[in-house]
């Protein structure tokens, strides 16, 4: 199996990204849309002169922004992922990609048209990130979806060549039983959570158990 990736969301201040940076992830997640996380491209460009990030990749999270913002947002901030976030159509991505030559990842949240959602834009995004729907929040409930559906995603994702992240309620206490669905990756914000504030001993609890599964799986 290829190694799990895990990308932590929504950091919202200098300490939470001090925190993050330390641990095992891959990605990094910011979010430039309204949200309590939200977060100013210029006060992150500061953030990233005071912290060490190494290889990590950065994340930026937006919902039916405006190219032309997105655009300004990059001027800012070396985003190595955009990810969307709303209703953003087939056209609109396409013109992102050409506008920014940067991979596109897409959330999908989860639905009885999810499957269609993803097939729709096969070819044109870069990766996936499924999502549970919540009434009036677009995302970081904590509320997890009907897992039993992560099979089809992951195999609609494989037949596209792409990665599929799997988000929405993911936490300490369930993340065993996800990695056993034999998944790209995790996508975690609320769950690494104490009081709103990144937890590293939390972060270091689901790392140990995502060390432990690779370490039972890989020959």
């Amino acid at each position: 199996m290829n190694r799990l990736q895990i990308k932590y969301c929504g950091n919202k201040s200098l300490e939470d990204l001090e925190v993050t940076s330390r641990s095992n992830a891959d990605y990094l997640g910011f979010i430039f849309a309204e949200s309590k996380r939200k977060v100013d491209p210029t006060q992150l460009k500061q953030w990233l002169t005071e912290v060490n990030i190494g290889s990590k990749q950065l994340v930026g999270v937006f919902v039916n922004e405006s190219i032309s913002n997105i655009l300004s947002t990059i001027d800012e901030v070396p985003l190595s992922i955009i990810q969307c976030h709303g209703t953003e159509t087939r056209e609109y991505l396409i013109e992102l990609k050409e506008r920014t030559s940067i991979p596109v990842w897409k959330v999908i949240h989860h639905t009885d048209i999810s499957l269609n959602e993803m097939e729709n834009l096969s070819g044109i995004v870069d990766g996936y990130v499924i999502d549970s729907k919540v009434k009036g929040m677009w995302g970081g409930s904590g509320q997890t979806f009907n897992w039993s559906f992560i099979p089809d995603y992951i195999e609609e994702a494989k037949n596209q060549n792409v990665p599929c992240f799997i988000a929405g309620g993911v936490n300490r206490e369930n993340v065993g039983a996800l990695l056993d669905f034999d998944i790209h990756g995790i996508d975690i914000s609320s769950g690494i959570e104490e009081k709103g504030i990144k937890d590293k001993a939390i972060i270091t609890k689901i790392e140990e158990q995502v060390t432990q599964y690779e370490s039972s799986t890989r020959p």
